[in-house]
């Protein structure tokens, strides 16, 4: 079906087209403080999410205060209360395109085949971890398979930790880990061979170095109990640490021209990330990221702040654009701007009372 466009020029959403101030892309606590920012600046906001946040395989989240421990069902399931009680909207369903249209605005289609209309667009789609090709990583991630000491070191504490080399930064892996366990193993697997100090450096914390590749892991009594070499041989470990890949979820920004960038750290690529401002904005007019679709390394509190400040740019520009509206309505009040600025208005009402 095609836009209407009536004879003032005012294009007119398809069937069941509505449209809103802003619609967010990522339901995470990026995508709902952002959301609840919004709401509560009297945005109509619409929050597409397709309900597989990053964080799932985790048990609870850490480092965010007043609310550490929590599942992170429960947490999404609190935002989710706290947006739509101030009239934001969600919907479960994937987000798998967005244009800009000529009049103004972007248009996001669905998978299901429906499409919705904003006038800006917030992305919080964040990140998948491409974890190493090692049988039993993938089943044990986010329980005892982790890269993360800041949410996951406090919860193996003085346990065997064992740390998988798949690239350089495996040394100080194992020494930040060292400071949660005094057990800690760093598996050379595939990774470089340290050099002269890193070994110094190594032996002065008391961790121990293993030569081979891991082919598998011991699970016992569904709990890791062990990492096993290709010769056969099986370390005790109750904690393995990765270093995953980080892929920012992008694909829906391709269509605006927007294309993930790479990430080095110390000459090494460790992901992809859409490139934005301190606030969020991209190279895009209208567009904004927040999380870790544009910080590979933010945890849950930074990225629900990060969604905040989103936010409040977001509505700031929106707030100029109806200012220079109205101030071009007050010169000229019978002009054709003045009718479809009127039926604008009328649309985005029609979006918050859910008519």
């Amino acid at each position: 079906m095609s836009d209407q466009t009536s004879h003032n020029g005012i294009v007119t959403p398809r069937s069941g087209e509505r449209r809103h101030d802003v619609v967010v892309v990522g339901g995470g606590a990026a995508g709902l403080s952002g959301a609840l920012a919004l709401a509560r600046a009297r945005r109509s906001v619409l929050v597409i999410d397709g309900g597989r946040p990053r964080n799932a395989p985790a048990s609870h989240v850490h480092n965010f205060l007043t609310r550490d421990g929590t599942p992170p069902s429960e947490l999404l399931a609190a935002g989710r209360a706290e947006v739509t009680g101030y009239g934001g909207e969600i919907i479960t369903g994937d987000a798998v395109a967005a244009e800009r249209l000529e009049t103004g605005g972007f248009r996001v289609a669905l998978a299901d085949g429906t499409t919705v209309l904003a006038r800006r667009l917030l992305v919080t789609t964040g990140l998948v971890d491409e974890l190493p090709p090692v049988p039993g990583v993938a089943e044990r991630w986010g329980r005892e398979v982790l890269h993360c000491p800041y949410c996951h070191g406090w919860e193996v504490r003085d346990q065997p930790v064992g740390v998988l080399a798949t690239g350089p930064f495996a040394v100080h892996q194992a020494l930040m880990w060292r400071q949660w366990s005094g057990e800690v193993t760093l598996f050379l697997h595939t990774g470089p061979e340290p050099d002269e100090e890193e070994y110094e450096q190594l032996a002065a914390r008391d961790i121990a170095v293993v030569d081979g590749e891991v082919t598998g892991l011991e699970v016992t009594d569904d709990r890791l109990t062990g990492v096993t070499l290709a010769g056969g041989r099986t370390i005790p470990t109750r904690a393995l640490v990765i270093a995953p890949r980080f892929t920012a979820r992008a694909d829906l920004l391709a269509g605006l021209g927007l294309t993930p960038v790479q990430q080095e750290r110390a000459g090494e690529v460790i992901g992809s990330y859409i490139a934005s401002d301190p606030v969020g904005a991209t190279a895009v007019p209208g567009v904004w990221v927040a999380g870790n679709a544009t910080d590979l390394m933010e945890q849950v509190v930074g990225a629900a702040a990060a969604g905040v400040r989103a936010a409040a740019a977001i509505n700031g520009d929106l707030t100029a654009e109806d200012t220079r509206r109205a101030v071009a309505a007050r010169r000229d009040p019978f002009s054709p701007r003045r009718e479809r600025e009127a039926a604008e208005h009328r649309m985005r009402a029609g979006s918050r009372t859910g008519l």
